[in-house]
């Protein structure tokens, strides 16, 4: 099997001839642009320029030579910017973002990226890797009637001004990466619908909507599904002949358990995500993968029913997401991408022995016998070792040719 066969296996719920193997093919399976770089080092990689695919994050775009070293299964189709320019990352490290991105220093060394009337849309603490959200995006939208004005909004979530390239580009882009390698492509669609209302509206005064005001919540989120789902329709016409899975994203857990009961979920949050997803499903052949952080035991049967193929991170050290009974109860229906290594305790502070015992341990849980696309439970921080990073791939590789 190739790449793509081996991952689209997975996906059809047979056994492939050895584990799919994903750093970077989703949007939130890759590493930190300051881990990248000592990776990089580490490994003795110089020719390829770190590029920060995901700027709040600060997270790298994966380069080919990674991908090859790591005989890794999957790449990202990402949005890019058509300019770039250097970065100084909070490690002191280089990098390039796109060229519209200006952060403004302020004169206690936090950055902060304006947004319109000369409000701070996010920010970076002079202490941190990642840029927050400094509140609401929308504080205006108050009211059911004033729904309609703010929807362009959505769409600048997803593709803001300064990443420039053109769907027709990215297309291109798709067809070269598709006719040229075998690897499964993933086109990074997003489409978040309950954490898109949760950014319009501030995460505070949405959690109070929906207690309080739960048909301005249905309204506020089925006017966000209408936006991706004409969006995607775009999208999937220009991008469908080459890529093999959509990736969407709407986080409903936390730690300890989920952002909402089940039965709110139902009521208000399912609908508009789950018509969303039934249209993206209505329209291609690709793959579905929802990324969702966290607890999300209590949601995993909702998602299969809505048409989610694939979950992502498999948050395992997260309240109730115990990697047997996930795979007991769920993997004859939907495939784990992720859960292959702790990133909280493990990965950053365990021994490469440490890490090598997890990754095998994760295997057998999750991957026996298929269902499994190896990564690690989301991005890579910059501290973690680069060793640890090392052992944890070549682990996953070496191991995953062995459980079939």
């Amino acid at each position: 099997m190739n790449s793509r066969e081996r991952v689209l296996a997975v996906f059809d719920h047979k056994v492939p001839d050895r584990l799919p193997l994903d750093f970077g093919g989703l949007a939130d399976t890759g590493i930190s642009a300051a881990g990248y770089n000592r990776l990089k080092a580490a490994i003795g990689i110089q020719e390829e320029r770190t590029r920060v695919l995901d700027l709040y994050m600060q997270s790298a775009k994966v380069g080919e030579m990674i991908r090859q070293r790591f005989h890794l299964d999957c790449a990202l189709l990402h949005i890019e910017a058509n300019a770039y320019r250097p970065w100084t990352l909070r490690d002191g490290t280089q990098a390039e973002v796109p060229a519209g991105w200006q952060p403004i220093q302020q004169a206690d060394g936090s950055h902060v990226v304006m947004g319109p009337g000369g409000k701070p849309l996010v920010k970076r603490l002079p202490d941190s890797y990642t840029f927050s959200p400094c509140g609401p995006l929308c504080p205006g939208l108050t009211r059911e009637e004033d729904i309609p004005k703010y929807m362009p909004v959505v769409r600048i979530m997803d593709r803001p001004p300064y990443i420039d390239e053109t769907l027709e580009e990215l297309a291109a882009r798709a067809k070269s990466l598709c006719e040229n390698s075998n690897y499964a492509i993933v086109g990074y669609f997003g489409g978040h619908v309950y954490a898109a209302a949760t950014y319009l509206r501030g995460i505070e005064n949405f959690m109070c909507d929906l207690v309080e005001r739960p048909t301005f919540c249905r309204a506020l989120m089925e006017a966000i599904a209408d936006a991706h789902i004409r969006e995607f329709d775009h999208y999937i016409k220009a991008l469908g002949p080459w890529i093999q899975i959509v990736q969407v994203a709407d986080d409903l857990g936390t730690q300890l358990g989920p952002q909402i009961s089940p039965a709110m979920f139902r009521e208000i949050v399912r609908p508009p995500m789950e018509r969303l997803y039934r249209h993206i499903r209505g329209r291609t052949d690709c793959r579905l993968v929802l990324h969702s952080c966290g607890s999300v035991y209590r949601f995993i049967p909702d998602l299969i029913e809505m048409g989610v193929q694939g979950l992502n991170p498999v948050q395992i050290s997260a309240a109730q997401m115990d990697p047997p009974t996930l795979k007991r109860e769920f993997g004859k229906d939907i495939v784990f991408w992720g859960g292959g290594c702790d990133t909280q305790r493990v990965l950053p502070r365990g021994t490469p022995a440490e890490v090598a015992a997890e990754v095998r341990l994760r295997i057998d849980q999750l991957g026996k016998g298929g269902g499994m696309v190896f990564a690690q439970v989301h991005n890579i921080q910059p501290e973690v070792p680069p060793e640890n990073i090392i052992a944890m791939l070549d682990t996953a590789y070496e191991y995953g040719a062995k459980i079939y």
